[in-house]
């Protein structure tokens, strides 16, 4: 069985970038080769990415300029986008998960692969964690704050995980390994 994997990238205060410039100009300062490893390490462990509607918009526009073995495989990879606004046929080699996204990524699951990486927290995040759909939960906090912008897990109710992990990069910066205690 496939595993879902949640990865965040916050600023201290807890703060998701999203589309501010700004936000990853900072992040970018902390990526010393030890968080670029870690990455590309996460990057090239599962085998399709689970995608919001906001995530895959942005990403859409960004990965396909850019060069080099991690855009080779992130361009390459299967990429499953819930979404409720867009519609068929979806670019860059994606697939439009629509209706009861929970019983889709339920099958998803069940389906022979490595796993399924989802970047950002957002409503699909909270969807899969409802459901008992999420394996693990990574967010990597960077040594800042930014004061302003989108919480991660804001308006998503209580949620209870259980630590898996800690690692502490070179950078400052410091990886949160968890388990939803409701994970299926």
């Amino acid at each position: 069985m496939r595993e879902v994997i949640i990865e965040a990238e916050v600023s201290l205060d807890g703060i998701m970038g999203a589309d501010n410039d700004d936000f990853w100009k900072l992040i970018f300062q902390f990526h010393s080769p030890d968080v670029t490893a870690y990455l590309d390490d996460l990057l090239f462990m599962p085998d399709a990415l689970l995608l919001g509607r906001v995530t895959y918009e942005g990403f859409a526009q960004l990965w396909p300029t850019m060069e080099g073995k991690m855009a080779d495989q992130i361009n390459s990879m299967p990429k499953y986008v819930a979404s409720r606004t867009l519609e068929e046929p979806l670019d860059w080699n994606a697939t439009l998960i629509s209706g009861d996204v929970a019983a889709e990524i339920r099958k998803l699951k069940q389906e022979p692969g490595k796993g399924l990486l989802q970047y950002g927290v957002g409503e699909l995040t909270h969807t899969m964690l409802k459901k008992g759909l999420v394996d693990e939960v990574r967010i990597l906090v960077y040594p800042f704050t930014f004061g302003e912008g989108t919480r991660i897990f804001e308006h998503m109710g209580v949620n209870t995980l259980k630590l898996l992990d800690t690692r502490t990069f070179s950078s400052g910066a410091v990886l949160h390994r968890y388990q939803p205690q409701d994970s299926a």
